[in-house]
């Protein structure tokens, strides 16, 4: 029994990090290129949960920030970002995060905390909200949540997994839908 709730835990992290979100924190209106940017950014291949992209445009330069677990990914947005139409130059500050053993189970303790209970809702999403970053033990939460109550239950979670030495939340609550 053990071994199948352990075997179907782990394929729902494969799942989910099979889906991505980029970041796009954008104030005010989006010009053409900030969507296309925002939308070929997501749709990479290996972009997950672990990863978050940022990107900023100035004019027809496009800036790419974030950090990813596969170095790829990182040459991979590059690469993307260039081809669309309109884009003159990329700044890649894209930070690929070292490979490390204790990193990873911890990002999965991290999923598995995170996702379950009141949040699991996130998790079912195409495009999953809620990123989380590890770095040498160091947590960061990106991304954004529906509520307040929302963020702090998120939090409350990742600071809760065993061999976590920090977590930062970074995560932006939405603004609720004007009627």
């Amino acid at each position: 029994m053990k071994t199948r709730s352990a075997a179907a835990m782990f394929a729902v992290v494969i799942l989910a990090a099979s889906f991505g979100v980029a970041s796009a924190k954008v104030v005010g209106p989006e010009s053409n290129l900030e969507r296309e940017v925002g939308h070929r950014l997501r749709m990479l291949p290996y972009y997950s949960v672990f990863d978050i992209l940022k990107y900023s445009v100035n004019g027809y330069q496009v800036t790419l920030d974030g950090a990813v677990t596969q170095p790829w990914l990182k040459s991979d947005a590059e690469k993307e970002v260039k081809s669309i139409e309109g884009v003159e130059s990329v700044i890649n500050n894209i930070k690929v995060l070292p490979p490390s053993p204790s990193d990873d189970r911890i990002r999965q303790a991290e999923y598995r905390a995170i996702f379950q209970g009141p949040l699991f809702r996130y998790a079912e999403q195409a495009v999953p909200p809620i990123h989380i970053i590890v770095e040498n033990g160091h947590v960061t939460l990106e991304g954004a949540v529906d509520t307040p109550a929302d963020k702090t239950i998120a939090e409350i979670k990742a600071k809760g997994v065993p061999g976590v030495f920090s977590v930062t939340d970074n995560l932006q609550v939405l603004a609720p839908a004007k009627h």
